[in-house]
């Protein structure tokens, strides 16, 4: 089962964005100069771990969106990116956000579904990809 760890981003850098490029960058063919948006130091990252190497990420930013969500392909279908999404959202209504918003790629709205994020509007394209607003409504 994997761990997760709720950092800030300078101590895990490297970590974080190797597994963003070799997702996001090699495996989607996203433009690299898209994934460095200078959010990552304002965020607060979760890193999952298996067996002490880091497999997956994602970030919570202070407009509570949840965002660079990644889990490397060979650990997918674990729950990994469940257990990430978990952790950022528990650290959201820890610091009393009222919800979390997410632009989440067409293909995986279903599982932010399932875990309670509801599509608002229609779907757009972000670095080339159709993508969905999805909203988490948190507390009362």
């Amino acid at each position: 089962m994997a761990s997760i760890e709720l950092t800030e981003f300078s101590p895990k850098e490297e970590q974080i964005l190797s597994i963003r490029f070799e997702v996001f960058v090699n495996e989607q063919g996203v433009d690299a100069s898209l994934e460095i948006d200078g959010k990552d130091s304002e965020c607060v990252h979760a890193l999952a771990y298996e067996d002490g190497k880091p497999v997956g990420t994602g970030r919570l930013l202070p407009d509570s969106h949840i965002g660079r969500m990644a889990v490397l392909s060979e650990y997918r279908s674990r729950g990994i990116g469940t257990a990430i999404l978990e952790a950022l959202i528990e650290a959201a209504k820890n610091r009393g956000d009222s919800r979390i918003i997410l632009a989440s790629q067409t293909h995986a709205a279903s599982f932010y579904e399932r875990l309670g994020f509801g599509a608002v509007g229609t779907p757009f394209f972000e670095a080339g990809i159709e993508h969905v607003l999805m909203q988490l409504q948190l507390g009362e």
